[in-house]
């Protein structure tokens, strides 16, 4: 079964989440501060990390970015405090799959780990290699290179655009995204800005005007489509 590393200083949320999990055949790991949490995510052999933002001795957010220093691909949750929208858009920059608003029922928390856990298990690209604004994406390698330098772009950057890029000139829903990419069945599938936030990180990156984007457009209503 699946290794799961909980970082969290809570102890009431803490055993929920090692109950919980444990109930569903999870083999888990904890931790209750971001240095022990550290460690363990670099040493041991885990398939999923659930990160909570506010921790002792090292921040969620450095511990975050300290793991994807080391591993661009070990799925990681974070917990974020209610309303804290600005600790979502950062976790995703530094390189979070997914997050969860505290307080959150069990019930979320496991049909998150699991389309987390599905998706990667299945990341596969349809297109190997592809050139866009001086930039070269060699996807099997998850890297993105211009001018000889090597560009940063997550992972699940890397996915969603292979995505879009594969079905250029077509209008893919949000709904469609979230299920291939995020690996979420439609019933269970979040009502968040995920999406949303990921295309405005990529446009950044490969458009010369954001504002104003050449490659990846909105389709207000339909979801977002991709044109050289």
């Amino acid at each position: 079964m699946p290794n799961i590393l909980i970082i969290e200083d809570e102890t009431s949320i803490l055993l929920g989440l090692e109950d919980a999990l444990t109930a569903e055949g999870y083999d888990i790991f904890s931790a209750r501060d971001g240095e022990q949490g550290l460690k363990f995510a670099l040493q041991e052999k885990l398939d999923l990390v659930i990160l909570d933002i506010m921790l002792p001795k090292m921040s969620g957010f450095e511990v975050l970015k300290q793991i994807r220093q080391k591993d661009k691909t070990l799925p990681i949750i974070i917990l974020t405090a209610k309303g804290q929208e600005i600790d979502k858009v950062k976790g995703f920059e530094l390189g979070a799959d997914d997050y969860v608003t505290k307080p959150f029922g069990v019930k979320e928390l496991i049909a998150r780990t699991r389309a987390v856990l599905k998706r990667s298990h299945r990341v596969s690209f349809a297109l190997a290699n592809y050139l866009l604004e001086g930039i070269h994406f060699d996807f099997k390698a998850w890297r993105a290179v211009k001018n000889g330098k090597t560009l940063d772009f997550s992972v699940r950057e890397l996915e969603l655009l292979n995505f879009l890029i594969t079905r250029k000139g077509e209008v893919v829903s949000r709904s469609h995204i979230l299920e291939t990419i995020w690996g979420y069945d439609l019933d269970n599938a979040p009502t968040t800005r995920t999406i949303d936030n990921y295309i405005v990180k990529l446009r950044h990156k490969i458009e010369k005007y954001p504002g104003k984007p050449r490659h990846i457009f909105t389709v207000h209503g339909k979801g977002y489509r991709f044109e050289e």
